[in-house]
C-alpha cells in the first residue's frame, strides 16, 4: 500500500482555532461541528483542489495548520458567509478562513487582491483601478449630459458629486467609471425616479475593499475610515455601498 495522503503527527494545537476562540463570543463555536456537511453542500468553493469548508475546519481542529496555509483553499473563499447561515450550530468558518489568510506573508498573498488593497492606498478615493477624484467627477458629469441629451425623459437627472447635505453617500465600484461608465446609469435612473436625495463623494467613492479580502486589517481599517470620514463630511445621513 502507498503512504497515507495526509499524515496526523500525534496531537497538535491549532494557532488558527485559538485566533478566532479569542477574538469572537462562545469562540465561533468552532469546537461544535457535526460533521453534518450542511457547510460544503451549499459552499460555491467546495471541491476546488479538493478542499470544503467541512474538511477545512477538520483540518484546522486537527492542528493542521502547516498544511492550511500551503492551501490556496482559503483564498478561493467568497467570504459569503453561506456556510454559517446553513449551520445548525453557526460555526464561523469564515472567520478561520480570514485568520488562515492573514497568516500567509503579505508578499505571498495572490498577486491581484495585494495589488488592488495597494492601488486603493495610494490616495482617498480607496479605488483599486486607481482612478484619482479628478477623474472620477469628469467622468460622472460627462456620461451624465451624454444621457441628458440622448433621453429627453431623463434631461432633469442629477448625479450630485461632493452635494452638501444629501441624505445619502453612494459608492460606485470603481472598474465601472474606469472601463464601463455606462454601467453607472441604471442606478443613476432608479434614484432619480424615486426622488432620492443623493450624492458621491471625489473622496472615498469606490465601493471595494480588496484589503479586506487579503486579510490585511490595518489596510481595511485606513479603507473604511476614509470612506467613513467622505461621508461624515459631507453631512450624510446613510452610506449605500454597492458591493
Amino acid at each position: 500500500m502507498g503512504e497515507p495522503a495526509i499524515k496526523l503527527g500525534g496531537k497538535r494545537k491549532s494557532v488558527f482555532m485559538d485566533k478566532v476562540k479569542e477574538l469572537l463570543p462562545e469562540g465561533g463555536n468552532l469546537d461544535l461541528c457535526l460533521t453534518c456537511g450542511a457547510c460544503s453542500s451549499g459552499c460555491p468553493a467546495t471541491g476546488i483542489g479538493g478542499m470544503d469548508a467541512r474538511k477545512f475546519l477538520r483540518m484546522a481542529a486537527l492542528g493542521m495548520d502547516e498544511e492550511l496555509l500551503k492551501s490556496d483553499w482559503a483564498w478561493h473563499c467568497t467570504m459569503c458567509m453561506r456556510c454559517i447561515y446553513v449551520c445548525p450550530m453557526k460555526i464561523n468558518i469564515p472567520q478561520l478562513v480570514f485568520n488562515v489568510r492573514g497568516s500567509r506573508p503579505r508578499e505571498d498573498r495572490p498577486k491581484g487582491i495585494l495589488g488592488s488593497c495597494d492601488m486603493a492606498l495610494r490616495n482617498d478615493t480607496c479605488s483599486a483601478m486607481g482612478a484619482t477624484e479628478e477623474d472620477f467627477q469628469f467622468v460622472v458629469e460627462d456620461v451624465l449630459e451624454e444621457y441628458r441629451e440622448a433621453q429627453p425623459e431623463f434631461k432633469d437627472m442629477q448625479a450630485p458629486v461632493n452635494k452638501q447635505g444629501a441624505y445619502y453617500f453612494l459608492n460606485q465600484n470603481s472598474r465601472e467609471p474606469v472601463t464601463e461608465p455606462d454601467e453607472m446609469v441604471p442606478l443613476w435612473k432608479i434614484l432619480h425616479l424615486v426622488g432620492a436625495d443623493w450624492t458621491y463623494g471625489t473622496k472615498g467613492w469606490a465601493a471595494e475593499n480588496y484589503c479586506m479580502f487579503m486579510a490585511d486589517n490595518e489596510a481595511w481599517k485606513h479603507i473604511v475610515e476614509v470612506k467613513a470620514k467622505a461621508v461624515d463630511d459631507l453631512g450624510c445621513k446613510v452610506w449605500l455601498n454597492t458591493e
